[in-house]
């Protein structure tokens, strides 16, 4: 039953968050083809706080000390952990969507990061496919967003 919950969206799982996205698309005020023509980089930057405030969402319940919120938070917003996530979404995803991480994947910031080359790259895939979802279709960027394994009983093993 518990595999059953993992591999299908779970519906209004997120306090608030749902609500926030609900008008994503009116906000940022961008065109289909305005989004298209962003750079990867750019996307990237959108879904890394897409992804945080997801995340600190899920962790929100039950309340903890802020340490520990932010310990845990971090623990799923680092580069190697979003490389495991991308892993976990790649049956879940459209052609399009793929496309997008390919074109994300291959881009480079030109600065130095703490996580390896590999993981850098496909952090950033999946931060630029959450950020194109995010301004382009707030429903379906849930969808896979649910597909995530992310709760406070689901805690990363590795330290940061």
């Amino acid at each position: 039953m518990a595999q059953d919950s993992q591999s299908s969206p779970a519906q209004g799982s997120v306090v608030g968050f749902s609500h926030l996205l609900a008008s994503s698309q009116k906000m940022a005020g961008c065109s289909a083809q305005q989004v298209r023509s962003l750079s990867p980089l750019a996307l990237a930057y959108v879904g890394d706080a897409v992804f945080e405030l997801f995340v600190r969402s899920r962790l929100l319940v039950p309340p903890q000390q802020v340490r520990t919120f932010h310990q845990q938070v971090v623990g799923h917003v680092r580069a190697e952990q979003q490389a495991d996530y991308l892993e976990c979404l790649r049956p879940h995803l459209s052609d399009e969507e793929k496309d997008i991480l390919r074109r994300a994947r291959n881009a480079t910031s030109g600065r130095k990061v703490r996580a390896s080359r590999r993981d850098y790259q496909q952090a950033t895939a999946l931060e630029a496919l959450l950020g194109y979802l995010y301004l382009t279709d707030s429903q379906r960027l849930m969808e896979i967003l649910a597909y995530l394994p992310i709760s406070p009983e689901t805690l990363p093993t590795a330290s940061p």
